[in-house]
């Protein structure tokens, strides 16, 4: 795999990748590559898929500094159980998600746990939240985190995001950190979330998207793919994905600064000509929702 972040990632325009055949190898290659990531943090080798991913330094130790840069506190990396932050992410959706007491999370592809964990602080006791990710590895690292920071109101489930292992009208809030650029059928991840959330439900997603059209070798790059960068698709496409899905109050704010860290997420190519970071917002209509 090529040096580069391993974070959570089309081509231009909706149609993704055609068939399902494509869909499961796209999957698999990146279930995969993070697979390994958990295993090597597991063993404190950082990504264990080169010197720079995950913001990792040259010794392997995740950087905590990766996650202040994200826009995390470093109140927010003292709460959570060691080995929660993996670096794995492109932003702070929580930042963004205005959680409450009393809500329902879903956090998709939520790796290590980091991300649910900081979001049962904010939704309190009578609030919940669940983590879905694909990778077998991943759920069992987070439900080993759960157990360590005893935490009762978060719980993992195995599953991709395509096709989401929860119930219809159950959050009230999705987040995301960095993984919806991954699926190789981000239409079906959207209209999933819609199904899965609450009338007035809403996202708050943090992610990487293309800012002008991916060239053909970074397309087929499996490596920039499993790092974030080869699958992004342009925003207008998100756009139109969510839109058709049913969202309403559509919002992605693309973050030049995050251009700083995406830049030593493949080093020797000029990935930041093309990815940036960026928020994503949007409500399900109903409910009287809305932020």
């Amino acid at each position: 795999m090529s040096e580069q972040n391993t974070c959570r990632g089309t081509s231009a325009g909706t149609d993704e990748r055609p068939s399902a055949a494509g869909h499961d190898a796209h999957r698999q290659s990146v279930r995969e590559a993070y697979s390994q990531v958990a295993k090597a943090n597991n063993e404190g080798q950082g990504c264990g898929v080169g010197t720079s991913c995950c913001g990792a330094t040259d010794d392997g130790a995740i950087n905590t500094l990766i996650s202040t840069r994200l826009g995390y506190s470093q109140a927010d990396l003292d709460r959570v159980p060691s080995g929660a932050d993996m670096g794995l992410g492109c932003g702070n959706p929580k930042a963004i998600a205005a959680l409450k007491p009393g809500e329902t999370v879903v956090d998709l592809g939520s790796g290590g746990g980091f991300d649910c964990f900081l979001a049962v602080r904010e939704v309190g006791g009578g609030g919940r939240v669940i983590g879905v990710d694909m990778t077998p590895d991943m759920v069992s690292k987070a439900r080993a985190n759960a157990l360590k920071g005893q935490y009762e109101n978060v719980e993992f489930r195995l599953g991709e995001i395509e096709h989401l292992p929860i119930a219809d009208a159950t959050a009230d809030v999705i987040i995301s950190n960095c993984v919806i650029n991954l699926s190789p059928n981000k239409p079906q991840v959207f209209r999933e979330a819609f199904r899965a959330l609450k009338p007035g439900g809403r996202l708050a997603i943090s992610d990487v998207v293309a800012t002008v059209e991916l060239p053909e070798e970074m397309r087929n790059d499996a490596g920039l793919i499993a790092g974030c960068m080869g699958n992004a698709s342009p925003i207008d496409d998100l756009e139109a994905m969510m839109r058709e899905a049913g969202f309403e109050q559509i919002r992605i704010q693309p973050k030049e600064e995050s251009k700083a860290f995406i830049k030593d997420w493949a080093r020797g190519h000029n990935v930041t000509d093309y990815v940036v970071s960026a928020t994503i917002e949007a409500v399900k209509p109903g409910g009287g929702g809305g932020k």
